[in-house]
């Protein structure tokens, strides 16, 4: 009569562990992204510290709406193509996608 293997014992809380510990990172990266939502509705402004790219994909966040204070326009980014790490908190895709007004622009009206 053979031994039990360790997957036979211990295969079924493991993939139980590993199942309940990515439902709790999701639900942490959604609470965190709803935080940070508020704080960003609440001061109107840069909310730091942001959570990461790779947390918004996560809590199944797609895109992130920007919205210039200055010209009232909107922006939609898709998270998932963006060229950055993971890694990148959110509020550094503020910079790359920030308004330029018609009077700082190179291809502005042109002077008579």
């Amino acid at each position: 009569m053979g031994t039990k293997s360790r997957e036979r014992l211990y295969g079924t809380s493991i993939r139980f562990a590993d199942e309940r510990a990515a439902a709790a990172r999701k639900e942490a990266d959604q609470l965190a992204c709803e935080a940070w939502n508020k704080r960003m509705l609440g001061f109107q402004g840069p909310a730091q510290p942001s959570p990461t790219i790779g947390d918004a994909l996560n809590a199944g966040y797609d895109y992130l709406e920007v919205r210039c204070l200055g010209c009232e326009t909107h922006q939609t980014v898709a998270l998932g193509i963006v060229r950055r790490p993971k890694t990148t908190p959110i509020h550094e895709l503020e910079r790359p996608s920030a308004c330029v007004h018609p009077s700082e622009s190179r291809y502005g009206p042109a002077h008579a």
